[in-house]
């Protein structure tokens, strides 16, 4: 065992190097963040709708063509009829504290909030590796490959629901890895000698840092539904750590006390939790009268689930025309992409595009661009995919837990995506599982130094250093920088990114 002052100085490097890639994860989401002073993309609902929950308590209707006199700093032309919405309220009343701290006239004040959740995630990947890992520097490679990612740049740079979707779910992966940390560590000391590992092991009380996991996903899923899928997959992630864990501590019928002492207990602190804390995101809804479907029990008596009380009545119906919506979405659109096309990021979307007048004095050439474009850095994702199928390939040989917990966490973000071929969905919603892929890069370079060499060094280094190279030359098109056309072009590697 470690004496104390050596272990205090590692927490202190540890933290040390997280503040350090944070800096850089800050550095390249926080400058211009006002540009450009456009709605972008989907923030001409997002914007809006936390706007008006934040001054009616849910989202309301606007005039017809209201976007230019809101970018102009007219923001009470919103009506006071409500708006048929498809999303939960956690996500843009985020956006709402940001517009109430910063100010709505300012586009930085529709975007500080996600900028902030960028930032953090990065925080805390680099410290979830660390933990993953045991290992400073491989938790500091997690985090800079997260910092200098295009998708999560852009995400972090625009008001839009999804880097709140990804923080938050990320926010419980972090507390349940705390968890199965310190409760391995008690169940150490509970079953240690003079005591005797009973049949089953020990019961083990309260634990809140997976209550705080269910408070986390309730969030997550009062941001989008997504999240439930999340849901499922850390509770049976959170089970088999129980089991693995009574089994460490020498517990004879260790997956019988898992099922016995902890499965129920796992499912009350994830599932009701985060139900109860997704109902009470809701809670301004409830509190007014004049939310989309608030009065409809009241003007329709006997219908729906007729045993609830007109308020969660209407709720509930409300809900069932989210649902409708969201799974007969089929509208055409030119940067729609199938699920399948976006770990190779195919077909990135186009937050943005303008051509900037007059050129010359725009960019100094005889024609401009200014680009905000949803694209992953190129090499991260396709190293990424190749990760994937090594994982694949090493859980089945090896049986790798850090592995096979990496691909959980893309298949949680991803395959569900597969099974609606039909949806209109974009490459962007990948955000939700990039720190899982980032993970397993991770893993694949600490599998490939498991016997360092010079070559193997050299290698690795060279490709990191190519990975922040190719982000800095994408970062113009990130960001909506003004540059030359032809300076635009060279970015567009692939027909299907145009």
């Amino acid at each position: 065992m470690r004496p104390a002052s050596v272990l205090s100085e590692h927490r202190l490097r540890g933290w040390l190097v997280a503040a350090a890639v944070t800096g850089v994860a800050a550095a390249a989401r926080l400058p211009a963040l006002g540009r450009p002073h456009a709605l972008v993309f989907d923030e001409t609902y997002y914007v809006k709708d936390a706007w008006t929950l934040l001054h009616l308590g849910y989202e309301s209707q606007w005039p017809k063509d209201p976007n230019p006199a809101f970018v102009a700093g007219d923001v009470h032309t919103y009506l006071t009829s409500a708006s048929f919405v498809v999303h939960p309220q956690v996500g843009k009343w985020l956006i709402a504290l940001g517009e109430q701290l910063v100010g709505v006239q300012s586009a930085v004040g529709w975007r500080i909030s996600t900028a902030l959740a960028g930032i953090i995630a990065v925080l805390l990947l680099t410290r979830i590796a660390r933990r993953l890992f045991r290992s400073t520097a491989l938790g500091a490679l997690a985090g800079l490959l997260m910092a200098v990612d295009g998708l999560a740049i852009v995400q972090s740079r625009t008001g839009l629901l999804d880097n709140f979707l990804m923080v938050l779910v990320l926010g419980a992966f972090g507390a349940l890895l705390l968890d199965r940390d310190r409760t391995a560590e008690r169940l150490e000391r509970l079953t240690a000698p003079p005591r005797a590992a009973t049949r089953f092991g020990p019961s083990l009380g309260a634990r809140p840092w997976r209550l705080l996991a269910g408070v986390l996903l309730g969030l997550a899923i009062g941001t989008k539904w997504s999240a439930l899928w999340y849901m499922a997959a850390f509770g049976l992630v959170a089970v088999a750590w129980d089991a693995s864990a009574r089994q460490r501590a020498g517990v004879r019928r260790w997956w019988q006390g898992m099922l016995l002492r902890d499965a129920g207990l796992a499912f009350v602190w994830l599932v009701p939790v985060a139900l109860l804390t997704y109902v009470g995101s809701w809670a301004s809804w409830f509190a007014t009268s004049g939310g989309y479907d608030r009065q409809w029990a009241t003007s329709h008596p006997g219908e729906g689930v007729s045993w609830l009380p007109d308020a969660l009545r209407s709720w509930w119906h409300y809900h069932r025309e989210m649902w409708n919506f969201h799974t007969h979405l089929d509208s055409p659109h030119p940067y729609a992409a199938h699920a399948y096309t976006w770990l190779i990021q195919w077909r990135p979307t186009s937050f943005y595009y303008e051509t900037p007048k007059p050129a010359l004095a725009a960019c100094g050439a005889d024609r401009c661009s200014q680009a905000v474009t949803s694209l992953g850095n190129p090499l991260i994702w396709w190293l990424g995919t190749i990760a994937i199928l090594v994982a694949l390939w090493w859980v089945v040989r090896r049986r790798d837990s850090i592995a096979a917990l990496g691909l959980t966490g893309v298949a949680a973000g991803w395959l569900p995506w597969l099974l609606f071929p039909d949806r209109t969905i974009f490459t962007f919603y990948s955000i939700i599982y990039l720190p899982y892929l980032v993970l397993l890069i991770v893993w694949a370079v600490d599998r490939f130094l498991e016997r360092p060499s010079s070559a193997k060094i050299g290698v690795a280094v060279a490709t990191g250093v190519l990975i922040v190279a190719v982000s800095v030359f994408f970062w113009p098109i990130w960001t909506a920088a003004t540059v030359p056309f032809r300076f635009w072009q060279l970015h567009m590697w692939l027909p299907s990114w145009v």
